[in-house]
This record gives structure tokens, C-alpha cells and sequence, in this order.
């Protein structure tokens, strides 16, 4: 830290008490100087010699009450006027960044002028100021912190502005230019610290990082941190990438547990401002901030309710950025008010936001995008890597018990229209839901499981699937069939679409047929299987599966087809019929003609069944 000293008598200021300062002298003294709530028993003629102030209120005063004056709005108080009276008398007094700007303020009160005596006070801190202070790094920031207390004095004196401009300056400077010390704690980057491999070891080894001054301006408070900011950033030589650090390094270390997305409420006021000024401060290139931060932000702005102004615009930016966000980063609590753990509506918003976003690109734009951009973050790849993302938050907030059917499915339908390889993601989140909301009508599990193409499923999560109780026996079937398929295709890479026939005995699904069916079969599809219907079920694909493995001429797919729907068509009728006979018998309506006849209806289909297999 820069200092200076000032005169050479020794210090003659003495205390009695802690409102009463004097100076010892052989000399008794003649005026008292009251600053505040203290005394100050000095000699007229040291003061008054430096000071034009002093001499117009002792001319003016009263004669009874010359020799006692009161200065109750000098700025910096009774220690600045302490310091400018040692000044007067010629002492020792250490002038350093922490009390030369309420020096400077209270000679300015105290019109020390040169005109007044040459080398007087006001023209020694303002050499100082300018060879020393405002050279040196943390003196310029310490300057500008203390600056704070002595407002508006230090705003007309310039004193905040000169701070400023020397702080942004250094924080624009190329960073091989940088010799003074700084504070940085955060690892560098490979290409910061010389282990580049692309680093030949002839140039100059950068050792300085990019954002080396981050830190040191954490300490700053947020009105004052929105000025260094905002004058950085009209210099225009740092990029908005630092400037996103600084203000993700600042948040962290002004807004307590900010990053476990926590808020303290002792002082909600203070951190909204906080908030506030940190949106209004993000650069406006797009990606400068991480999107994970962007919805660290948000969360804080929900629970601090920040303005309008600031959460739509967060939305904006993490809209554009959805791709680079993680499940963990969706999260967010719903208000305490709300029967749900999270704010779906949010996510809602937010993926809406981001297909149309997608779909307004500019053709050009977009061809401009997919060439210069990591191929993970084109157009196409982004609305796949969002209805990853999507896939992956709707497993989390299934296992809200409050969690309405609608807004399942409506999260997921925004992304439905997305192509993607797999599906597993998405029966995971619907699985999920099914077991976390048992008591769930059959139309609202038609509903959830009509979401899923059972094609994209893998094999493991088709092993899953038809042993899982809780998914009607439509998808069960569909599974099988699609498992099936893939195994007899000589390939083996690729799922082929179900053959036309296999694709009829289907009803109703998503992505099976849309023949039509009475009620009471539709009823039965959308039912929830038992342990011994999928039992059945994959006995029949063993014995498909075997019938294709020892048949070996071209037929074999056709004879397979053919067994597969005749099998299954016989296995579900006779389900359905033996639901439909155990509800007329609860109901009284089964005569008991009917009765006797019921066994060889029943047993009719599997003859038929035989039948097929034969021919």
C-alpha cells in the first residue's frame, strides 16, 4: 500500500476523555474548534494560516463567542479535520488510501487552497493521488470503497470517477502488461499457466490470466460494482466471457448459499437489489454466462420476487441457452402456496420459449450456425439435447404425488414433435409417474403411455417394459412385438416397422393401428396386465421366437407373422372373453345354457390357433 507523510514535528495532539482533543504546547491555546461531539482546543494562527474557511467564521463570529467555533458537516469528521489540523501545525501525519479521500473532502471544506499558502494541503494529496493512489491497483479499489461515506464530496471532488477510470483501465489492459499483485484463487486455464499443448515454448509464457481481477473487485459493494462494471464495459476491451465470470464470482460471494440455491431471509431488500443489478449488468452476447447460472439467477429472482423486468429477461436468455442445462438446474421449488414440490410451469415456459425460438431461425442463420458452432449445439441437436433434458426432468418431478396428469403430459407433448434415437428417458419419467400415482384412471394411463414410441425403446428397456405390471396390456403387447421384430430382422442394427397385419391386431395405441374396436375390447387393451397375462404373453413370443430360429427358407418372416397374430389374437379374446363372463356372473345376466356353452367358446380360439400354426 502507498503512503505519505506529511510535515516533521512530532505529534502534540493529546486526549482527555473521548470528547475533548488539545494540543500540548508551553503556549496556552485560544480557539476551540467543535466537530460533532468533540473538542478541539488549538492556536488561531496555525489554523488560519492554511485555511480560508476558519478565518471567514472567526471574522464573522460574535465577539463574546470568537474564540469557540462549530463545524457539525465537515465531511470525514472529527478525524479528518484532525488530520488537517496536525497539517496546519506542521506534525507528522501518515496520509494511505484508507483516509485520503476524507483528507482531501475535509481540506476542500476547509478551503486549503494554494492561493490561501503555496504547497498547502489540497495540491499534496492531489500530487499523491495522482502519482501513487491511483497507479496502484487495490489502493485505487480501497479508494473507491471509502469514497461511500463522504458522498457527495467525493462525487464533485471527482475523486469516484478518477477510481473508477483507473480500476476499469486496469482491468482492460492486455494482461501481459500486468506487474502488480492481485488476488486469485480459481484454477487457470491450460492455456493460462503454459501447459498448452499447443504452447511451443518460444513465445512468452502467459502466466496472467484473463479474469485476474475478478476477485479483487468481489469486495466492492453492488452500487459501486455496477459502475466498475459498466465503465469496463465501456471501455470495450475485455469479453463478455470475463465479464460473465466476474459477475458468476461476485454472486457466489455476495449472495450466501447462492449456489445451493438457497436464499437468506434477513435481508431480502439488500440481495433483490443484488439480483437485479446483476441481470441488468449480464453482457448481451449470447453464451457469455452459463445457462446453469442463468437458472441459478432465476430461482433467486422467484424467491427474492424480483421485478417483472429482470425474471423475463432471465427467461429469455436461459430459453436460448436451454440446451447447455442440466435436470438438476430445472428444479426449481414451487411457491409455498402450491400443492407441487416444483414449478413445472416454469420448465413449461421455458421449453415453449425455446421451440419457437428454434423455429423462428433464420434459414441462413441457421446454415451460418450449424458451420461455425460445435455440431452438439446446431439447430437439430440443440431441440434432441432439450428433449433429452425434458425426458430427464420429467423422471424427477414424477415422483411429486401432487403432480397433475396435465402437466405431464403437456411438458412432454411440447417435445413430442422431437426426433430422437431413444426413448428410454421418457418410459423411465413414465414409469415413474405410473408408480408414484396408482389411482390413476385408465384414460389418463392411456393418455401417459401414448407419449412413448415403443420402437426407440432398447432391449433392456423392453426386457423392463413387459415385465412391468403397471403398464396397460396394449404397450405390453406393442413391446413384445417390436422385440420380436428386432430379433428375426437378419440385420440386426435396425428396428423394421410391424408388418400391416401385426400392426392391425393393435388398437387405438400412439404408434399402432387406429382400427376400430368395440368398447369393451378397447376397455380390456387399456387395462393393467397380471403377473400370469405377461406370463402368456412372452411364452408365446418364446415359442414364436423358436418357430423362427428352425425355419431357415425365405417364408419364414411370413409363417412367423402369421403364428404371431393368430396366437395372440387367440390369447387376448380369450382374456377378454373371460372378463367379460366374470361380469355378467357378478351382474345375474349368464343364463345356464350359457354357461354349458362357455367352455367350448373358449376353447375355440386356440383350435383356430392350432390351425394357423399348422398350415
Amino acid at each position: 500500500m502507498k503512503f505519505m507523510k506529511l510535515g516533521s514535528k512530532p505529534d502534540s495532539f493529546q486526549t482527555d476523555g473521548d470528547h475533548i482533543r488539545y494540543v500540548a504546547t508551553e503556549l496556552a491555546t485560544d480557539i476551540v474548534v467543535n466537530v460533532g461531539d468533540v473538542k478541539f482546543y488549538c492556536h488561531k494562527f496555525p489554523l488560519l494560516s492554511k485555511s480560508a474557511r476558519l478565518q471567514k467564521l472567526v471574522a464573522t463570529s460574535n465577539d463574546e463567542n470568537g474564540d469557540e467555533l462549530h463545524i457539525q458537516d465537515i465531511p470525514g469528521g472529527p478525524g479528518a479535520f484532525e488530520i488537517c489540523a496536525k497539517f496546519c501545525y506542521g506534525m507528522t501525519v501518515t496520509l494511505n488510501a484508507y483516509n485520503v479521500v476524507a483528507a482531501r473532502c475535509a481540506a476542500e471544506y476547509l478551503e486549503m487552497y494554494e492561493t490561501v499558502e503555496k504547497g498547502n494541503l489540497i495540491y499534496k494529496i492531489d500530487v499523491f493521488l495522482n502519482s501513487s493512489i491511483f497507479r496502484s491497483w487495490k489502493d485505487s479499489i480501497t479508494v473507491l470503497q471509502s469514497t461511500k461515506s463522504l458522498l457527495p464530496w467525493s462525487e464533485e471532488l471527482k475523486v469516484v470517477s478518477r477510481s473508477l477510470d483507473s480500476i476499469a483501465s486496469k482491468a482492460s489492459i492486455d494482461t501481459s502488461m500486468v506487474e502488480w499483485s492481485y488476488t486469485y484463487n480459481r484454477k487457470k486455464l491450460p492455456s493460462e499457466n503454459g501447459n498448452s499443448p499447443q504452447w511451443n515454448g518460444v513465445r512468452k509464457q502467459q502466466t496472467v490470466p484473463k479474469d485476474w481481477w475478478v476477485e479483487d473487485l468481489c469486495e466492492l459493494r453492488i452500487d459501486l460494482y455496477k459502475r466498475v462494471i459498466t465503465t469496463i464495459k465501456t471501455k470495450g476491451r475485455v469479453s463478455g466471457y470475463v465479464i460473465g465470470e466476474a459477475l458468476n464470482a461476485y454472486t457466489m460471494r455476495r449472495l450466501p448459499d447462492f449456489s445451493k440455491g438457497m436464499i437468506p431471509n434477513n435481508d431480502i431488500v439488500k440481495y433483490r437489489s443484488l439480483v437485479e443489478t446483476i441481470v441488468w449488468l449480464l453482457p448481451a452476447e449470447k453464451g457469455t454466462v452459463s445457462c446453469s447460472f442463468l437458472l441459478r439467477l432465476l430461482r433467486a429472482a422467484i424467491l427474492l420476487d424480483c421485478g417483472e423486468t429482470e425474471r423475463n429477461e432471465l427467461m429469455r436468455r436461459i430459453s436460448q441457452q436451454l440446451p447447455e442445462a442440466t435436470v438438476t438446474d430445472l428444479l426449481i421449488r414451487a411457491p409455498a402456496e402450491e400443492a407441487t414440490i416444483y414449478d413445472v410451469d416454469i420448465v413449461h415456459n421455458l421449453v415453449a420459449s425455446f421451440m419457437t425460438h428454434i423455429s423462428r431461425t433464420d434459414p441462413v442463420k441457421k446454415e451460418f450456425l450449424e458451420s461455425t458452432r460445435s455440431p452438439k449445439f446446431g439447430p437439430d441437436a440443440s431441440k434432441v439435447l432439450v428433449a433429452k433434458l425434458i425426458d430427464g426432468y420429467l423422471a424427477e418431478i414424477a415422483r411429486d404425488p401432487n403432480l397433475p396428469v396435465s402437466n405431464f403430459v403437456n411438458l412432454a407433448e411440447i417435445v413430442s414433435s422431437v426426433s430422437r434415437p431413444c426413448h428410454d428417458g421418457l418410459y423411465r419419467g413414465i414409469d415413474m409417474y405410473l408408480k408414484e400415482h396408482p389411482g390413476i384412471s385408465k384414460s389418463e394411463r392411456k393418455r401417459i403411455c401414448r407419449l412413448m414410441d415403443c420402437k426407440k425403446l432398447s432391449a433392456e428397456a423392453c426386457m423392463h417394459a413387459v415385465q412391468n405390471e403397471r403398464l396397460p396390456l396394449r404397450v405390453v403387447v406393442q413391446v413384445l412385438f417390436f422385440e420380436q421384430a428386432r430379433a428375426t430382422t437378419s440385420s440386426g442394427s435396425s428396428t423394421p416397422d410391424l408388418p400391416g397385419s401385426i400392426r392391425a391386431l393393435l388398437p387405438g395405441g400412439s404408434h399402432g393401428s387406429s382400427r376400430s374396436t368395440t368398447t369393451n375390447t378397447e376397455e380390456d387393451w387399456d387395462s393393467v396386465p397380471t403377473a400370469e397375462d405377461i406370463k402368456a404373453l412372452k411364452g408365446e413370443l418364446t415359442t414364436l421366437r423358436l418357430s423362427g430360429e428352425t425355419n431357415r427358407n425365405g417364408t419364414a418372416k411370413t409363417d412367423i407373422e402369421r403364428v404371431a397374430v393368430s396366437r395372440m389374437k387367440g390369447l387376448a379374446m380369450s382374456k377378454i372373453f373371460s372378463k367379460l363372463k366374470s361380469s355378467k356372473e357378478r351382474n345375474g345376466e349368464i343364463s345356464s345354457s350359457d354357461t354349458s356353452e362357455s367352455p367350448e367358446e373358449t376353447k375355440s380360439t386356440p383350435s383356430v390357433s392350432r390351425k394357423h400354426s399348422l398350415s
